[in-house]
């Protein structure tokens, strides 16, 4: 049986990249209705198929692919100038990634019973709080997320392999999509912004240039001259 090389596996996780994105923006296009002054139109909205398959899809099915992605980039760099700081970028971001499947998942599925609890007459459902740990591991999840991107595209920049445009993409769609899109969100509307949208959209850009990019040199390690 032939085994498959672990180049495919790197071109095969690169591509995510770009889909991670656009599943993303897809995720962020439609913001929630504030909880506080319409938990009527929140419940409703919360407890709507497309709430559930939006979540499920974009941001589950989205971060999973991030963290396939993250792989691979960190994989296609190993042998880079760069290596070490786009190893440790990697495991900064991908420890981030997974940190913010757990309140993804339970934005998934506890918010809709909640949702259809309120619809049904049980107002006092609105009163339930969730464990303040939950707020810690979105938070570190955030920061992580963010610092570890954010040395991704300078550990881009600095490799010469894949294009300083890719690696400045890649930093500009970090730092919108997280303080400008996330953070801000949370901090005015409690929902998605549509620098939000934005920033994600960029990624996509930013991952579709990468994947090209490593296409485009026929294999997907660089290879690095040996030091004279």
């Amino acid at each position: 049986m032939r085994v498959p090389s672990i180049h495919n596996w790197i071109r095969a996780g690169l591509l995510a990249l770009p889909v991670y994105g656009l599943l993303t923006a897809w995720a962020s296009l439609d913001p929630q209705p504030d909880q506080t002054t319409a938990p009527e139109d929140w419940a409703r909205f919360v407890s709507s198929s497309s709430y559930l398959t939006s979540h499920l899809v974009g941001s589950i099915g989205g971060t999973i692919l991030a963290i396939f992605g993250t792989f691979a980039l960190g994989a296609y760099l190993a042998s880079a100038r760069t290596a070490s700081l786009a190893l440790g970028a990697m495991v900064a971001t991908v420890l981030g990634n997974a940190l913010l499947l757990v309140p993804a998942v339970m934005s998934t599925f506890a918010t809709p019973a909640i949702g259809r609890a309120y619809v049904s007459g049980f107002t006092q459902v609105m009163r339930v709080e969730f464990s303040d740990a939950l707020t810690v591991t979105f938070m570190l999840g955030l920061l992580l997320a963010f610092a570890g991107n954010l040395l991704l595209g300078v550990a881009i920049l600095r490799s010469r392999t894949l294009g300083r445009t890719a690696g400045v993409l890649w930093i500009v769609a970090a730092v919108v999509f997280y303080p400008l899109g996330v953070v801000l969100g949370l901090a005015t509307t409690g929902a998605s912004l549509p620098s939000q949208v934005i920033g994600a959209l960029l990624i996509a850009v930013a991952g579709g240039w990468i994947a090209a990019s490593a296409s485009s040199r026929g294999h997907t390690t660089p290879r690095v001259a040996a030091p004279s």
